[in-house]
């Protein structure tokens, strides 16, 4: 005969499972004794050994702000894009719909404005559900809140390892410090500010975190507007997120959404009426993805992304680079930039129109930037930042590999700037005294490498003659210009605006290198490429080698179009910036950029340089793309066109007294050895591409229509003794008068000899060539 069960004990009855429970409970750390130790309602020494753990646990919480989205903003306050670790957006509590605060309190917490942080009636409740079979939890929306804060404050450290899940990792004595905390956060806020902080902490979906973001991802609409079975859905989907997913469990998610309506009736917070018209209601999210980072970016990626890396790289934004990118990503940020959309559109249409996503992907890129405060004001390029969206590449094509410091800034590091080069020594010409209207010896084409150079800090390297060369002593051929009439006695005014490269050089051995050197530091000139051995990230472009009067060094537009800017700012060079303010979540203040400014070239110099690049637009090599406000009106404008030795780099950089402006057309792949030549480019072939063909449109129109808004001045007059006179000058010659020979005409715009091509860093023999 079976022994007779006692009814009080079996384990089939209410109380022999609670019994059962409270055993089990002792065996694991007496959870009951701690779970009840706030009420003060247990004794015995199971009970006196948690109340003196439960005492040593902390009783402070560190409430930080949780990982907020961070935005980045136009000059006017647009939004260009956003980023986060978790996409949240924080919002104040009555910014939130009552519905939602009513629902999640309903279903979460009915009890939360009685009890004190713990909710000793429900764990009583909770532990019979338990005892019955209906597992039930019984932590108060304070708990929660405490749990999602040392969670928050786990993440926002790097220690995502160590976050306490309940079900999975949490155990007794986390249960307990999360009571206590819960308990003293109590003492220290209010139930409206626990509330509100609940329902941004609160996680929604991988892509909603907080009650804002989880309003504008399933229902695009913010948290102040949520309806009420809106509301009620939301409420429910925080006990599992997975399971109660509206998108992919409809039913699931209907079934809780109105287990919460219910719940809000039963408790009186809504009317029949409302509950049976939510209801019926059906389960329609109308779902925002949110697209975060810089490839998502309304216009200009690739300025946002130069925006992100030089915040990364700043050591005002954390000791390390984690640290940084923890702010950055996670700290809410409001980063108000130096873009204007406005510009940036037309920047954006040009570069778009000149070269498109081409299938032979050859790039096109434009930026400009304010004289006198150094601010970037357009950044585009003819790539898209995602992959496989035609021709992308994440590079930006506009700015350095890496910024002074060594830090990668994501550029390209640069083309070779051709004769966008020439207005230097042009620049050193005039800060010598002399006048642009003094004739030299363009005829002379051999500069050999015992040439008598004159420079008082250095030695010129480098040579050109085809002798020489024939000889094996490493020199390139003799030097050419694009086209045969221009081997004869030229003004350097008239050598400067129709792009001679003897008439550079034929002005250049009358000066002192280390002179020409210095106009080129002081613009802020360097190469786009670190160093050989990576010890200098921005070198200097070495001018000692003879090819960089010709531009053989690879430079970033962004550092032409502020070189250029000097001249326009009546030579004071003023450093690019793109961040004018950056504010934390709170509001306050951290590091940005600022305008900086120095004297760089004697303003009757940047004068005299300016005369002369009118006159390149007016009558020179960019007669045909001189930029109009209208059909008929002009205004005063300067540039430069440049082309490489093999047209796979080819440039207009020119500038207003209120806007300075760098476009490029060429190769933008690998060694960018591709040469320009017999391509087509949106249908058009071209035999030789130079500067003014694709760069050159796209400079024009793009000031036509923008450089009129930031000032059209016309450009102060140079002194007379710089511009007046007609003295004829003298080369320096080694050579018999046989380079004086004008070759035969090209077939095309390349020259039909090209010199070596130097390598990208300014290391090796310093030949190469610049035209147009």
């Amino acid at each position: 005969m079976a022994t007779r069960k006692n009814p009080l004990f079996d384990t089939a009855t209410t109380l022999g499972k609670i019994l059962i429970f409270l055993g089990v409970s002792a065996v694991c750390g007496v959870l009951v004794a701690g779970l009840l130790v706030p009420a003060a309602a247990v004794s015995g020494s199971a009970a006196s050994g948690s109340i003196e753990f439960f005492d040593t646990l902390p009783a402070e919480l560190k409430v930080d702000p949780p990982n907020q989205t961070t935005r980045i903003l136009a000059a006017d306050g647009s939004e260009i894009a956003s980023v986060y670790t978790e996409n949240r957006t924080k919002v104040a509590l009555d910014q939130i719909s009552p519905f939602m605060k009513e629902a999640v309190i309903a279903v979460e917490d009915s009890r939360f404005y009685e009890h004190g942080g713990v909710d000793t009636t429900g764990i009583l409740r909770a532990l019979a559900a338990t005892a019955r079979g209906n597992k039930q939890g019984a932590s108060t929306i304070t708990q929660q809140y405490v749990n999602n804060v040392l969670n928050a404050n786990l993440a926002a450290e790097g220690n995502e390892d160590q976050i306490k899940l309940n079900g999975v990792n949490k155990g007794v004595g986390d249960k307990l410090r999360e009571m206590k905390l819960a308990i003293a956060l109590e003492k220290e806020f209010s139930k409206d500010q626990i509330l509100e902080g609940y329902l941004n902490i609160v996680f929604f979906n991988r892509d909603a975190y907080g009650i804002e973001a989880a309003s504008r991802y399933f229902f695009s609409t913010s948290a102040k507007d949520l309806t009420l079975p809106q509301a009620a859905l939301l409420a429910g989907l925080v006990n599992s997120p997975s399971a109660f997913d509206p998108i992919t469990n409809p039913e699931s998610s209907k079934q809780r959404r109105d287990l919460v309506l219910g719940l809000m009736l039963n408790q009186g917070k809504i009317t029949k009426e409302e509950h049976d018209a939510a209801v019926a209601t059906p389960v329609e999210p109308k779902v925002t993805q949110p697209k975060q980072g810089c490839a998502y970016a309304s216009s200009a990626p690739y300025f946002c992304d130069y925006i992100l890396h030089l915040l990364e790289n700043n050591p005002a934004y954390g000791a390390e680079r984690e640290e940084r990118q923890r702010l950055i990503y996670g700290g809410g940020l409001t980063i108000t930039t130096t873009l204007d959309p406005k510009a940036q559109a037309v920047a954006q249409e040009q570069v778009n129109a000149s070269a498109g996503a081409n299938p032979d992907k050859w790039g096109a890129s434009l930026v400009s930037v304010q004289p006198n405060s150094g601010k970037i004001i357009s950044m585009a390029q003819n790539t898209t930042f995602l992959p496989n969206q035609g021709f992308d590449s994440q590079l930006n094509f506009n700015v350095d590999q890496m910024d002074k410091d060594g830090n990668d800034l994501n550029g390209i590091g640069g083309f070779q700037p051709g004769s966008t080069m020439k207005p230097f020594t042009f620049a050193e010409w005039l800060n010598e005294g002399k006048s642009m209207n003094t004739v030299v010896n363009s005829a002379q084409r051999v500069y050999p490498l015992n040439f008598p150079w004159r420079n008082s800090c250095g030695k010129v390297t480098g040579g050109y003659s085809t002798a020489q060369k024939n000889a094996g002593l490493g020199t390139a051929d003799d030097l050419q210009n694009a086209e045969p009439q221009w081997y004869r006695p030229l003004s350097v005014l008239e050598g400067l605006y129709n792009s001679i490269n003897t008439v550079t050089f034929a002005s250049a051995a009358q000066l002192d290198f280390c002179g020409i050197q210095k106009v080129v530091d002081a613009v802020g000139l360097h190469s786009g490429l670190p160093s050989a051995d990576g010890s200098d990230p921005n070198p200097k472009i070495d001018m000692n080698l003879l090819g960089n009067l010709l531009g053989s060094t690879q430079t970033s537009p962004l550092t032409m179009a502020s070189a250029f800017a000097t001249f326009a700012n009546d030579g004071k060079y003023c450093e690019a910036i793109a961040i004018t303010s950056v504010t934390d979540a709170t509001g306050k203040q951290l590091p940005a950029q600022s305008t900086n400014c120095r004297d760089a070239i004697k303003p009757e110099v940047a004068r005299g340089v300016n005369y002369a690049l009118e006159q390149v637009l007016n009558k020179g090599s960019g007669s045909l793309i001189r930029p109009r406000i209208s059909t008929t009106t002009a205004f005063p404008i300067g540039a430069k066109t440049g082309t490489s030795n093999n047209n796979g780099s080819t440039w207009v950089v020119g500038h207003t007294t209120g806007l300075a402006t760098a476009t490029w057309f060429g190769d933008a792949l690998g060694a960018q050895g591709r040469p320009g030549q017999n391509i087509t480019v949106n249908g058009k072939f071209y035999q030789g591409i130079d500067g003014y063909m694709i760069a050159g449109p796209m400079f024009s129109n793009y000031m036509s229509q923008i450089a009129p808004g930031y000032g059209t001045d016309p450009f102060p007059a140079p002194p007379s003794n710089l511009v007046n006179g007609t003295t004829r000058s003298t080369t320096p010659a080694t050579t018999a008068p046989q380079a004086t020979q004008a070759p035969q005409a090209p077939s095309a715009p390349a020259a039909s000899q090209p010199a070596p091509q130097p390598s990208n860093n300014g290391n090796g023999n310093g030949n190469g060539s610049g035209k147009d």
